[in-house]
């Protein structure tokens, strides 16, 4: 396997330096995906796209997934009485190909809006936020951390693509009827090649070289936290039950309300649009998925193990919306709408454009690729089942009764 060694000396450090010697799945996702050197998003390895990259995203076909988000930002922009400055604030911009489609088309279509637009990307990973500074050098964007927009200083959007499934997860398992949090820890283990691959339980890693002599291990115990339970009540979901099998296990995205309850105090007014892959809870903790949602991405191909190609690969688990529904209601956002990304780009335009290719004089080829990315975008087995989230903050009854075109579907 492709391991990154570094990462796998710090985890391992971080490991056998804490009193229990075990760190939460949570804690080891964080560090694979965030360790401010060697982290998937920290460094080198974070490849996005068709060409040599572990996935890709709506922004990657074309165009027109921007444009169409556009589209519904000129309404909010309208619906709020045209406040100047109008703040787009997005969320993990990947490589800043939203960003560019976004700022391109408001700057042709809508001068007025371009304006009287801020936008401000909050991005993590400092591969990336190089890539989107390049990319956007021709459009006046700043760059920050979500903690340093002061409370109440955002009037207009906060929005995410694929930003709340990277959250690193807590995950649990269901034992003799009882919650128990999964940890990782470390085995001594007889050295091995790094190549080779251990398949059955309980070694789910891989050894860190000729020179290593331990694997990453899941060991279970009491939740380390009572927010598991808590948030299990948030969304109203008791597994307690008998449908749910010994050994059903998922997981619980604590970090995704902390980002909300974030997001609600810097918005004054305007609205919170997320845009992910996910389920609300009822489906999401189903007793037929019993072994929850995550997945880590490598070279276009998905798996469902976290300890191979560590640091070389993305790993995300799906998002509960119906916990960003119910906290964010507990942080003063309210709900207007959750569709299908399929329905909302519908709503905003996008079968208009896919009309309209047939009036276009271009090669058959050009037309046919231009086609199969419109579709794409719609699939309701792929990106068009993605969930939209919106939620407001500080409009009056005026403003709210103003349906957003994303969410008003044709009779």
């Amino acid at each position: 396997m492709n391991s990154n060694p570094l990462l796998c000396a710090a985890i391992a450090h971080h490991i056998t330096t804490t009193p229990q010697q075990r760190i939460t799945f949570a804690q080891f996702m964080d560090m694979v995906l965030y360790h401010p050197e060697h982290g998937y998003y920290s460094s080198d390895a974070v490849k996005i796209g068709f060409q040599g990259g572990d996935f890709f995203t709506s922004p990657n076909l074309c165009a027109d997934f921007g444009e169409l988000l556009a589209e519904q930002f000129f309404q909010m922009w309208e619906i709020l009485g045209k406040p100047v400055p109008f703040s787009l604030v997005e969320m993990g911009a990947g490589q800043g190909l939203l960003a560019l489609h976004i700022l391109n088309y408001h700057q042709l279509r809508y001068p007025d809006f371009f304006t009287a637009l801020e936008y401000i990307i909050v991005e993590k990973s400092p591969t990336l936020r190089e890539e989107q500074q390049q990319r956007l050098q021709d459009f006046p964007v700043r760059w920050c951390n979500l903690e340093e927009i002061p409370p109440n200083a955002i009037a207009g959007c906060f929005f995410s693509n694929e930003l709340v499934d990277a959250f690193p997860v807590h995950q649990f398992i269901l034992e003799t009827g009882e919650l128990q949090e999964i940890y990782v820890t470390t085995s001594n283990l007889t050295p091995q090649p790094p190549a080779v691959e251990s398949s059955s339980p309980p070694l789910i890693g891989e050894g860190l070289g000729e020179r290593s002599n331990f694997a990453f291990v899941e060991v279970t115990g009491e939740p380390s936290t009572p927010q598991l339970a808590q948030y299990l009540d948030l969304v109203e979901m008791d597994l307690t039950q008998s449908a749910y099998p010994d050994g059903y296990r998922s997981e619980i995205n604590l970090a995704a309300l902390d980002w909300l309850s974030i997001v609600a105090d810097r918005l004054q007014r305007g609205y919170v649009l997320t845009i992910d892959y996910g389920y609300p809870a009822n489906r999401y903790y189903n007793p037929r998925r019993s072994q929850g949602t995550l997945q880590c991405y490598y070279q276009h191909r998905f798996h469902d193990n976290p300890y191979i190609n560590i640091g070389r690969q993305d790993i995300t688990a799906h998002v509960d919306f119906t916990a960003l529904e119910r906290w964010g209601e507990k942080s003063n956002l309210k709900n207007i709408g959750f569709i299908q990304q399929g329905l909302f780009l519908m709503a905003l335009g996008l079968g208009d454009r896919i009309t309209a290719l047939y009036d276009q004089q271009q090669p058959l080829s050009q037309l046919l690729q231009r086609r199969d990315s419109l579709h794409q975008l719609i699939d309701p087995t792929g990106l068009g089942g993605f969930g939209v989230l919106i939620q407001t903050k500080g409009l009056d009854n005026t403003e709210i009764s103003q349906p957003l075109l994303g969410l008003t579907l044709p009779d």
